[in-house]
């Protein structure tokens, strides 16, 4: 056994050193590029081969109307903690919106299966503990792909640990149902995102780094509210964020399909915002393919059967008793 483990330990080591040495000149904000690309493929296959297969069959065998319900279902749970982080970041108002919808919703909504609360026009919030940690100047450190979590930051990373000890269903018992429910919702938001990972796959960019851009461009949207911000991520000298706009005059006509994908599914001020059912705005993707892809309110379409509901964000929390944060196959930020 001890000589298993070593074997083991030297092994990793190698893979990431290898993965390390594979970025000659990483970016300020993604100084270990190599090593998450190398978590963002190891990512990536186990949706490949495992969760988006589930979730196409989820699809084929649930009518959209009881998709629609659970994703209403576990959207009223996260309202738990959106308005726990809007408390701690002395939000109060939001804080007290969050509340009424879990009253209204769980009251009138049968257990929050119909998203009244969105019909009586109270807004949905989007928190987690790594805004929280952010609005109280907590800086967001390097970027980082986190196996099975998907995109993140060490702060984000560390924010998981608060998250899991707010969430309900972290409390759930017994084991079984806090399992089956956690699976539940992990299916049930993929297959709602199916749409938005084929937009992704089709477009012909590089994916890790549209991925990462997306990601510390919305958290950092996010953190300011929703207020546009000049305060963008620096991806190092000479390098900027990919430009997914017009394609410049005189570009090869071939490139242009691609370049409308790209504008497709780039995220924006206004496509960052949370996205919910009923008239909801585009949501984002994140996880095990190391996701973070908006739907886009208009244009491409979802697969046939794939649920037009959008995700809540942030609620995707493991059973209790598992001892770290592990829902990191779909999230939302």
């Amino acid at each position: 056994m001890t000589i298993r483990m070593r074997a083991i330990t030297i092994g990793v080591a190698a893979l990431t050193l290898t993965a390390c040495s594979t970025v000659q000149t990483p970016s300020k904000d993604d100084p270990w590029e190599g090593f998450n690309r190398t978590v963002y493929t190891f990512n990536d296959k186990i949706d490949q081969y495992a969760l988006k297969p589930v979730a196409q069959g989820y699809v084929k065998v649930t009518p959209q109307p009881v998709r629609n319900s659970v994703t209403n279902f576990f959207s009223n749970i996260g309202d738990v903690y959106n308005a726990a982080n809007n408390f701690l970041q002395l939000k109060i108002t939001d804080g007290v919106e969050d509340i009424m919808r879990i009253v209204i919703n769980t009251v009138f909504g049968l257990g929050g299966l119909f998203d009244v609360a969105t019909l009586a026009k109270l807004p949905k919030h989007n928190q987690d503990f790594g805004l929280t940690l952010g609005h109280y100047g907590v800086p967001p450190g390097p970027y980082l792909v986190l196996p099975l979590f998907g995109p993140s930051t060490v702060r984000d990373g560390v924010g998981l640990v608060g998250n899991y000890f707010i969430n309900p269903l972290t409390y759930v018992d017994p084991p079984a149902l806090s399992w089956g429910l956690y699976g539940l919702d992990v299916v049930n938001s993929r297959a709602n995102l199916l749409g938005a990972s084929d937009l992704l796959e089709g477009a012909a960019i590089d994916k890790y780094s549209f991925l990462r851009n997306a990601y510390l461009q919305r958290r950092q949207y996010q953190l300011s509210d929703g207020h546009a911000s000049n305060n963008l991520p620096d991806y190092g000298e000479g390098a900027p964020p990919p430009n997914y706009g017009e394609p410049e005059e005189g570009a090869a006509g071939a490139a242009a399909p691609a370049s409308g994908a790209a504008r497709a599914a780039a995220p924006t001020a206004a496509s960052m915002t949370p996205a919910y059912p009923n008239g909801a705005a585009p949501a984002t993707l994140e996880g095990p393919a190391g996701a973070a892809a908006s739907v886009p309110a208009s244009g491409a379409q979802a697969p046939a059967g794939a649920s037009g509901a959008a995700v809540p964000g942030d609620q995707y929390i493991p059973p209790a008793r598992i001892g770290i944060y592990a829902p990191g196959l779909l999230r939302l930020h």
